[in-house]
Formats: structure tokens, sequence, C-alpha cells
């Protein structure tokens, strides 16, 4: 099933996301519909938050940036109630955008490297690290479950340049090839 994605504006992006638990019904399903919904967007990562659900889930699949890091070759991972332990490393500035924030791109700080903790799809836990472009894909999509947006992270020069964009989303005056739901938009006469 393709979920729409939640645009800007909308108060579940805002919500701190709650933890799922094993008795959750249909996570796996829920799983396979977020990859579905992230690739019918062209999307490299969806978390709960962007589909309505306000679940401590993201699911990631970099494969279509392996060009740019052969590393991201295979990257496709579900994280289930993850928790970022530390971030550490220098300081990287990359451009970065969402699908809850169609056609706005901008450029965002964030640590090279972090450690995380998570649940697979299938309940083992892991304890990892990842450094570069898999830590920042993580990075964003955490951020969702704690009700984070790249644009908070962003200079309040460029998000005051941004406004009307912004509130042009939260309205649907905006086209994109995939289904969305407009967290603002007025009723037709």
């Amino acid at each position: 099933m393709i979920y729409p994605v939640v645009l800007y504006g909308s108060p579940v992006l805002r919500k701190i996301s709650k933890e799922v638990d094993k008795s959750y019904d249909g996570l796996n399903t829920l799983i396979n519909d977020m990859f579905e919904t992230m690739y019918k967007a062209d999307g490299i990562g969806l978390a709960g938050p962007q589909i309505g659900k306000s679940v401590r889930l993201f699911v990631i699949d970099a494969e279509p940036m392996k060009d740019e890091d052969p590393a991201l070759e295979n990257f496709k991972k579900a994280f289930v109630n993850p928790v970022i332990i530390s971030e550490s490393g220098e300081d990287s500035l990359i451009n970065e955008g969402c699908l809850s924030i169609p056609k706005i791109r901008e450029d965002v700080i964030r640590k090279q490297s972090i450690h995380i903790q998570y649940y697979d799809e299938s309940w083992n836990y892991h304890v990892e690290k990842y450094e570069g472009i898999k830590a920042r894909i993580i990075q964003h999509e955490y951020d969702h479950l704690q009700g984070v947006l790249f644009t908070d992270k962003i200079s309040p020069l460029s998000r005051k340049l941004l406004k009307g964009k912004l509130s042009d989303i939260s309205r649907g005056k905006i086209e994109v090839d995939y289904k969305v739901l407009i967290p603002f938009k007025k009723k037709q006469d």
C-alpha cells in the first residue's frame, strides 16, 4: 500500500514519536508499505510521521546514491525504536531535501559520525556506528521521530527567505509526482 506523504505544516511532523512494541499489529506490513511509499516518491528515507504515523520507525534505502558513495550500495534497513547514543566528528555541511518539504533544498550542518541503537524488523537488537552520508541520512530520518525538520537546522535568514514557499507547501500549492496529504488545504465551495 502506498501512503500519502504528509506535507510541511501537519502537526504529526512536530510530535515526538511513540515507541513501537513487539505486539504492534502489522509492523512488517507497515515497513514494506513504507519502502513502497518511499520508492514511489523517489526518496532514500522515510519516517513514520511522514505517513501520518507517530511511531519510532524509519526506513532507508540509499542504493540510488551509490554512484556518489559506493558504501551506500545495499544500504537498505528498517530502524525500529532507534536511539542515537552519540554524534561525533567534524561538522559537515551538505545540501538536504525532504519528501515532506518538496522542491526545497538547503545546506544543513550535521556531525560526521553517529552511534545508534535500534531493532530491525525481526526484533534483532543492534548497536552500530555510521559515518559520512549513511550517518547523515540516519540523522535526518531520526530527526523526524523527534519532531524536527531539516528546515529547523538552517540559518534564520534562510528560514525567513523560505517562509512563503513553506506556506505554499502547507496549503498544497505545490506539484509533486507522489500522493500527498495537505495539512491546510482550503475546501472548495
